[in-house]
C-alpha cells in the first residue's frame, strides 16, 4: 500500500466542491482513494457516483431516497454499497474507520453534527463548510486541539491565508488580509440601495454560485463570515482580520507579518487549486501534467484594493459585531442571514431588511456559548424564529 494513499470520505459529493474534489481523485488514484460518500438529495449524481468510485458507504438524505438508491444499485449489479440516510448516515460516512481524510462541503448547519463527529474521531479535515466555524467554531476548535486534529481550509480565501502563514510563525502575524470582489453594488449609489431588486443583486460581476452565497456576496455577509472563520481558524482577534475590496479577486488573501513584509497567495481562479493544497498539504503535489491550470502574468498589470464602506455594507458591521461576541451571536448572524435572505428572495422584504433583520435578531439575542452540539442546534433554531417574527413584523409595518 502506497504509504502516501489517503482515504476520503467526502461530505456533499454532489456538489461543486464534492464534484472538484473527485475530479482530483481522478487524476491522482495513487494518492487518494474514495472510501464513503454523503450525497444529499441527488440521487441520479448518487448512482453515478457509487457506479464510479464503489464507495463502501453513501449516505442520502432521506430513508425513502436510500431505499430508491438501494434499489437502483440492485438493478445494476452493483453490491457490496451499505447506503444510508439522514444526520445519523452522514456521521456514519464521516467516522469510518478506514476514512483518515474528511472533506466538509455540505452546505449549512446540515453538515454540522458529521464535521463535530469526524473531528473526534480524529480524522483530518479539508473544510469547505463555511456555517461549522461560524455557528460551531468554538466548539470545533477545541475539539480540534484536544484530539490533535488538522483543519485544512478549502475556501480559497482562507486557504491563501494558510499557505501564506507557512512563511513565519503566528506570533510574527501582525494582520491578516481577506480580499472581495465587492460583489455587484460595489460603486451603486447608497441612495439606490432600497431599490435593488433579487435580479440585480443576483448578477454577480465576477463568480456564478448558489443565490443564497450570491446575495451574501452582494451584502458583504459572506466576507463577514470568512472574517469569524479566520478568526478562529488562525486564533487572531477580529481586529487583526481585515477585508479589502479587491475586484480583480486576483490575489485570493494577504498576510502581514510584524516586520512589515506582506505575503500574498495569487494563482488561477480555480477550486482544485485550494482543495488539492489541503489534500497534500504539507506537501505540494505537481499539478502541470494533470491539472493543466496556466496563470497569465497579464492579469496582475492592474490591481486595485479599497476600504470596504461599512455604511454601504453594514453586514460586514454586523458580522465583526458578533466575532467579537462570539457564542450565539454568531449562530443568530447565520440564522438570521438565511432566513432574510431567503425572504429578499421571495420578494417579503426589501435589499436593506435584510441587515434589519439580521441587526434585529442580534439585539434580541443572549451573550451565551454553547457547550454541545446540540446547544448550537437549539440556538440556530431559536435565531431562525426570531428572524422569521422579525420579517412578519416588518410585512405588518408596511401594509
Amino acid at each position: 500500500m502506497n504509504k502516501q494513499l489517503k482515504k476520503l470520505a467526502i461530505l456533499g459529493s454532489t456538489g461543486s466542491i464534492g464534484t472538484s474534489t473527485l475530479s482530483i481523485c481522478e487524476s491522482f488514484p495513487d494518492r487518494y482513494q474514495v472510501v464513503s460518500l454523503a450525497a444529499g438529495s441527488n440521487i441520479d449524481a448518487a448512482f453515478a457516483q457509487c457506479q464510479r468510485w464503489r464507495p463502501k458507504v453513501i449516505s442520502i438524505a432521506t430513508e425513502q431516497l436510500a431505499a430508491e438508491l438501494s434499489s437502483r444499485l440492485f438493478a445494476a449489479g452493483i453490491t457490496g454499497i451499505e447506503v444510508v440516510s439522514g444526520t445519523a448516515g452522514t456521521i456514519h460516512v464521516a467516522t469510518l474507520p478506514d476514512v483518515n481524510f474528511v472533506v466538509s462541503a455540505i452546505v449549512g448547519v446540515a453538515g454540522l453534527e458529521a464535521t463535530y463527529a469526524a473531528v473526534c474521531a480524529g480524522k483530518t479535515i479539508g473544510l469547505a463548510n463555511k456555517e461549522c466555524l461560524v455557528a460551531a467554531g468554538e466548539l470545533i476548535i477545541a475539539a480540534a486541539q484536544k484530539h490533535n486534529v488538522a483543519l485544512l481550509p478549502i475556501d480559497s480565501e482562507h486557504n491563501a491565508v494558510h499557505q501564506c502563514m507557512r512563511g513565519g510563525t503566528p506570533a510574527e502575524v501582525h494582520q491578516v488580509w481577506l480580499t472581495a470582489s465587492g460583489g455587484p453594488f460595489r460603486n451603486t449609489p447608497i441612495a439606490d440601495f432600497a431599490s435593488i431588486t433579487p435580479a440585480q443583486a443576483l448578477k454577480h460581476p465576477t463568480w456564478v454560485m448558489g443565490q443564497r452565497i450570491t446575495i451574501d456576496s452582494a451584502t458583504m455577509m459572506n466576507k463577514g463570515f470568512e472574517v469569524i472563520e479566520a478568526c478562529r481558524l488562525f486564533h487572531l482577534p477580529p481586529d487583526q482580520v481585515r477585508v479589502t475590496i479587491h475586484p480583480q479577486s486576483t490575489v485570493h488573501s494577504l498576510v502581514e507579518f510584524v516586520d512589515g513584509s506582506i505575503l500574498a497567495q495569487i494563482s488561477v481562479t480555480d477550486m482544485r487549486l485550494p482543495i488539492l493544497y489541503a489534500l497534500a498539504y504539507p506537501e505540494r503535489v505537481p499539478v502541470a501534467s494533470k491539472v493543466p491550470l496556466t496563470f497569465d502574468l497579464a492579469s496582475l498589470a492592474h490591481l486595485d484594493f479599497a476600504q470596504p464602506d461599512l455604511n454601504r455594507f453594514p453586514c460586514l458591521r454586523l458580522a465583526y459585531e458578533a466575532a467579537a461576541i462570539g457564542g450565539d451571536a454568531c449562530i443568530a448572524l447565520n440564522a438570521a442571514d438565511e432566513i432574510a435572505v431567503a425572504a429578499f428572495l421571495s420578494h417579503q422584504i426589501p435589499f436593506l431588511g435584510i441587515p434589519r433583520t439580521i441587526e434585529a435578531v442580534l439585539s434580541l439575542t443572549k451573550v451565551n456559548h454553547p457547550q454541545s452540539i446540540q446547544d448550537v442546534l437549539t440556538a440556530d433554531a431559536a435565531a431562525r424564529e426570531c428572524a422569521q417574527s422579525v420579517i412578519a413584523q416588518q410585512l405588518t409595518a408596511r401594509v
